[in-house]
């Protein structure tokens, strides 16, 4: 009885001169426990699914960016000679239009280069024994739209009659719609992983609580306040979450790196713009910060409402 006495008088005593040292009544930062482990595992999902979210709006961006802007014309026509003179032609014709920026008749080895995955380097030389298009690639001075779209598809027939004229965002508009799904896919797991977040502080907070429920009823018969009280938790969620959030941060940037490595050895030009810029990582380094706040916000707030039902 002794020892408690001695105990309350001290507690008494510092929450009079409001040093902070009310953290005494709960063990502070418990590295050894579950929740510094489960707020790092958390934190490395978050980072993981905002670095691939911020790739895919940058591969987007990238992609709209090259794309804008651009018409594709093939020239279609099993004859390489009446082919050749269709697109030559169509790309004089094109050359003297309004409103085009540039035109340019792709090489034949730049379409070499873009059969051989498919049909392999022993069509090399005997390329023109194949029906492949003839391609000019056209950047027009403004947007695309179906009326000029129209307006050039009409010019080009003069001259070449073989000729299909297409935008090449419409090609790629299967992509981008991938794109945005697979970016609502990661904001969906942000969210997921910020409710299972503020769930296992909940449960976390309610747990010390009921474990130390004996203390608390003593600090409140000494003059300790709620507020007081729940001080003590949230200092010691936020020791917890802030060494989880750094391990958390660390294994996110690793697995993201060794991802990036991954997909860049497939030299694939729409994933090489997929960079992460330094807003990108300035984000990411936020997220340990956020996963803190929101802790400890969880913590206070679970805490205040236990003991206002508790006593």
């Amino acid at each position: 009885m002794t020892i408690l006495q001695t105990f309350g008088q001290s507690l008494r005593g510092e929450w009079r001169e409001r040093n902070g040292a009310e953290s005494r009544l709960l063990p502070q930062g418990k590295l050894s426990g579950p929740m510094p482990w489960v707020i790092a595992i958390m934190i490395g999902l978050t980072v993981l699914a905002t670095t691939s979210g911020l790739a895919l709006r940058n591969t987007a961006r990238a992609a709209n960016a090259d794309v804008k802007g651009g018409v594709t014309v093939q020239i279609v026509h099993g004859a390489p000679r009446e082919r050749d003179r269709q697109a030559r032609s169509a790309l004089a014709a094109l050359e003297l239009a309004p409103g085009i920026a540039s035109a340019r008749l792709v090489p034949q080895h730049e379409l070499d280069a873009l059969v051989e995955p498919w049909l392999g380097t022993a069509v090399g030389d005997d390329v023109n024994a194949l029906p492949v298009p003839a391609l000019i690639d056209l950047r027009l001075t403004g947007p695309v739209d179906q009326a000029r779209l129209d307006s050039l598809r009409a010019l080009v027939r003069q001259k070449a009659p073989a000729a299909r004229v297409d935008a090449q965002a419409s090609w790629l508009a299967p992509v981008f719609k991938a794109i945005s799904g697979l970016q609502w896919l990661a904001a969906g797991l942000i969210g997921l992983l910020a409710f299972a977040t503020v769930a296992t502080v909940l449960l976390a907070s309610r747990n010390a609580l009921g474990n130390h429920r004996g203390t608390i009823e003593i600090v409140h018969m000494l003059g300790g306040t709620d507020k007081q009280i729940a001080r003590i938790f949230q200092r010691s969620m936020a020791i917890d979450a802030a060494a989880g959030g750094v391990g958390g941060l660390l294994l996110g940037v690793v697995a993201t790196s060794l991802l990036g490595r991954q997909f860049s050895a497939l030299g694939s030009g729409m994933i090489g713009s997929a960079d992460l810029g330094w807003g990108d990582w300035l984000i990411v380094c936020c997220i340990p910060i956020g996963g803190v706040l929101l802790a400890v916000v969880t913590a206070r707030l679970s805490v205040l409402g236990a003991l206002r039902r508790m006593l």
